[in-house]
């Protein structure tokens, strides 16, 4: 059972330095200051990663059309590797990989002729130079298998999401720097060497982290960790000058601004769900208009039973769909920064029950 209980639960004594002036903050004050937030609990947990500290960090999730049960969980574990977990949350497979940090993952991708999973993650192995860790999904054997690196360009490697485009199917993946400087990569993964070009960069003004792309309408969503969501335009011929979605005003969203996620409705619409790390939330804005939808937080289960509550989430993501009876509408996967007395992990939560909960 995590020490700290959220929610329904109550609030424990806990003491976290907020991003916001560098002052040390008590987490129940970020808490009561922000918008009010509801409650619901984790379904499942991974086991916890191998390196203690800060290590877990992003995840990635594959879906099994033909058996949902059997779909796939990847996982970074930034100081060791990157594991792949099933729906129970057992590690099936690790692959030995220091210094991986963000990951996504993009299905039905034609890898040297063959339609594959293709896994792509931010290495900052070199805090100076920039690349990207591409990898293969044997969705068989349950494993990873390593395809390139490719070196970016100068920078810490931070964030990473990628965007297949509608219509040509060309595949680019979006390397956030630590700096904010954000390069988009054209990736060439159809023949036997594979490559990488950088066709257009953008700039946020300070540490900058999460990313996702909408396949949908070609929008990319970045997150400035202490000032907020932005948008972009993700056409390499499109307009680098970002757009504001959201702000790390301390009410919606809580410095650190982290991890996102599409929540896709229709053709277009939809929400962008957002880590609201600084109190332990998570916060929904309309795709449409950027407007407000609400909040909720991953309390703990019962006493004695059930899956602990979640806190500093970094990365999550999330895809709807029927997983099974625990997940019948969809799987959202977050990253816990605190899983004592284990190392950290991550945490599975039926979408069906975070709809209920704010719809």
């Amino acid at each position: 059972m995590n020490r700290y209980t959220i929610g329904l639960l109550g609030l424990v004594a806990a003491t976290i330095v907020a991003a916001q002036d560098g002052v040390e903050t008590p987490v129940e004050q970020l808490i009561a200051n922000a918008l009010p937030a509801k409650t619901v609990m984790a379904v499942a947990e991974t086991t916890p990663v191998g390196s203690v500290d800060d290590a877990a960090d992003d995840p990635a999730i594959w879906r099994n059309d033909a058996d949902p049960a059997k779909s796939l969980i990847v996982g970074t574990d930034k100081r060791a590797g990157i594991h792949v977990y099933d729906l129970a949350g057992q590690q099936v497979s690790f692959t030995p990989s220091p210094r991986l940090n963000n990951v996504d993952l993009r299905p039905d991708v034609t890898v040297n002729g063959k339609l594959s999973v293709l896994v792509a993650a931010s290495d900052r192995r070199d805090e100076l130079n920039a690349a990207i860790a591409l990898f293969t999904l044997d969705t068989n054997a349950r494993k990873l298998v390593p395809l390139a690196n490719l070196p970016v360009g100068p920078g810490e490697a931070y964030g990473m999401c990628l965007w297949q485009r509608k219509g040509d199917g060309r595949l680019y993946a979006f390397l956030v720097l630590k700096d904010g400087r954000i390069d988009q990569v054209a990736l060439d993964i159809s023949g036997s060497a594979v490559t990488g070009k950088v066709v257009r960069q953008m700039k946020l003004g300070t540490q900058s982290e999460g990313c996702v792309v909408d396949d949908r309408t070609g929008l990319l969503y970045v997150a400035e960790e202490d000032i907020g969501l932005w948008r972009f335009d993700a056409r390499p011929n499109g307009s680098t000058k970002p757009k504001a979605l959201g702000r790390a005003d301390g009410k919606q969203l809580v410095a650190d601004a982290e991890g996102l996620a599409i929540v896709p409705a229709g053709k277009s619409g939809g929400y962008l769900l957002a880590s609201s790390q600084g109190d332990y939330a998570y916060t929904l804005y309309r795709l449409r208009d950027g407007r407000y939808v609400g909040r909720f937080r991953i309390a703990d289960g019962p006493k004695g039973k059930g899956v602990d509550g979640v806190q500093e989430t970094d990365g999550l993501e999330l895809h709807l769909g029927h997983f099974g009876p625990d997940y019948p509408g969809g799987l959202l996967v977050v990253q816990d920064g605190d899983n004592s007395p284990e190392t950290q992990n991550f945490k599975y939560v039926s979408w069906t029950t975070v709809s209920e909960a704010l719809f």
